[in-house]
């Protein structure tokens, strides 16, 4: 009889979840509603997404989590910086075109395409309907935000006219060759080819909208972006201190004690930067337009990748 009571309180358990699920879910789409989505329309997504346990595994593993000696390895490679390279020479125009109107490098621009996707060859295989109800509806501990971008993901298919069942991108719901999350895909994504459409699955596209997303955040044209700097034990401590976001100037920072390997002007915002090698720890500054790449990935380890490897492809094109 015991075993009968604990069967019924675990069927219970789960009908009252589910429950709570469906509540949400009304909830969500009244809320749509409101923001001129039709109910039916939104009813008619997310009658068909479906849960992925997959996905809740694969968040929370993220390739951020390890130390940059290991991190730098998964995307500084010789194929990775060949085929950037080539990237690079079946898109000189648009790269060109992207470099003068947003001010953003076009190796940035080939690196960020090459981090997130390997140019295109690996956009992601889960549905994004599937991704971002999954994990709008069973990963509480980001379910906010997920929400949001599963609002943001409808509200975009119905003004570009994507077909909602059919996209698909990585576990975290990001789409095309730049990996844009649906807010950012509708804030940020621009015409390039000007054929009309916003299609980020599309290489001119996404070459301009990645450097009009670096650009909306801040871009400084014709800044560093990060040097290489000694720092002594006090020096260190500094890190904790000042965050990642640069808001001392380099006069500030040799106040403070810190030496400046070169000479910039005095008014440059700068932060530092650790990063964790195998046997000892390297020290950068980090100025304005490395911030900025952390705005694309929360990451030191992130931008440093992107920033390595688009010297490394820029280093290899042909004169």
């Amino acid at each position: 009889m015991r075993y009968f009571y604990l069967i019924l309180s675990v069927l219970s358990t789960a009908a009252f979840a589910q429950d709570e699920t469906e509540q949400a879910v009304q909830q969500f789409i009244q809320q749509l509603e409101q923001r001129g989505v039709a109910a039916s329309y939104s009813q008619s997504i997310l009658a068909q997404a479906q849960v992925k346990p997959s996905i809740l595994r694969a968040i929370n593993r993220p390739s951020e989590a390890k130390p940059w000696h290991e991190y730098r390895k998964i995307f500084l490679t010789d194929q990775r910086i060949q085929d950037g390279v080539a990237f690079w020479h079946n898109h000189p125009t648009s790269l060109a075109k992207a470099e003068q109107t947003y001010g953003v490098p076009a190796e940035i621009i080939v690196a960020i395409i090459g981090v997130e996707t390997a140019y295109g060859k690996v956009t992601g295989n889960y549905r994004t309907a599937d991704a971002l109800y999954t994990l709008a509806f069973f990963y509480p501990k980001r379910a906010d935000f997920f929400q949001q971008e599963l609002a943001e993901f409808i509200l975009l298919t119905q003004e570009q006219n994507l077909p909602p069942l059919a996209l698909k991108g990585s576990y975290a719901g990001a789409m095309g060759l730049g990996q844009f999350m649906p807010s950012s895909y509708r804030q940020y994504a621009v015409d390039f080819d000007g054929d009309g459409t916003k299609r980020l699955w599309q290489v001119d596209d996404s070459i301009g909208s990645v450097a009009h997303y670096l650009n909306q955040y801040g871009w400084q044209r014709g800044q560093d972006i990060v040097y290489p700097i000694q720092l002594n034990d006090n020096e260190i401590k500094l890190l904790e201190t000042l965050g990642d976001k640069p808001e001392k100037t380099l006069a500030e920072l040799t106040a403070m004690g810190i030496a400046i390997p070169r000479t910039w002007p005095p008014h440059y915002r700068a932060s530092l930067i650790g990063l964790q090698q195998a046997d000892h720890n390297e020290y950068y500054l980090g100025f304005d337009n490395f911030y900025v790449i952390t705005r694309y990935n929360h990451s030191h380890r992130y931008a440093m990748a992107v920033y390595q490897l688009a010297q490394a492809i820029k280093a290899q094109r042909p004169v």
